[in-house]
Parts: structure tokens; sequence; C-alpha cells
């Protein structure tokens, strides 16, 4: 069985929940990098993503695998430009996909929680 932060490094997709303004969850598949126990996602603008936590900055992130789930929440802040330089290397290395473009938004969200680390309860 793969160990939580190698998953963590080498998992391709991670899936981030963003609540809509009635509340009601938005689950969809994203590209992420995880440093320093901070999810990274970065996505093309504008997109429900982006309004979702424009208005409610609570989201939840989870791994695909039930054998190993990886499931965090977190508060995201929205960043426009002025990427971090580790960041946009990490995504570079990770998908071959420069994300310091005009078109670009990039989510930071520390870890507030871990609600499952590598086993089912």
């Amino acid at each position: 069985m793969t160990a939580v932060p190698d998953r963590l490094a080498n998992d391709r997709t991670a899936w981030l929940c963003t609540l809509r303004p009635d509340g009601s969850p938005h689950v969809t598949p994203v590209w992420f990098v995880h440093l320093d126990n901070t999810w990274w996602i970065a996505s093309e603008k504008p997109n429900v993503k982006l309004r979702n936590i424009l208005n409610d900055p609570r989201v939840s992130l989870a791994l695909e695998d039930g054998q190993v789930p990886v499931v965090a929440e977190g508060k995201a802040i929205v960043h426009r430009e002025d990427y971090p330089a580790a960041v946009v290397e990490a995504f570079a290395a990770k998908y071959d996909w420069r994300i310091d473009r005009p078109d670009s938004v990039l989510y930071e969200v520390p870890v507030t929680k871990w609600l499952l680390t590598g086993q089912a309860q």
C-alpha cells in the first residue's frame, strides 16, 4: 500500500468540494500539488470553483482511493498573480504545465483539519 506522503506527491487528481451560495456542494476533479501541509490547486478563470470560493472559502479535498483514504479541510486563498516560484515549478514538474499565465488562478489551501490520513474509519 502507498503511504500518504507518497500519494500527496504523486497522485495526479484530487477531488475539490466547494460550497455553492445556497450551501449545496460542488465537487470537481482538480490537479494539485501539496507542499508544507498546503494544497495548491490551479485552474482557469472564471469558473464555478472561483465563484464559490470567493463566496465561501471553506473547502474539502480528497484523493481517489478507498484503500488509503486522504481527506482534508481548509479555507482557500485565491491568488491571481505573483504565484510562489516553488509552486509554479512543482506544477511544471508534476504536470508539464505552466500555471503562471494571465488566464490562471491559483488556490492555496492550508490544511486546518485532516479527516482521513490513510485509514478508513
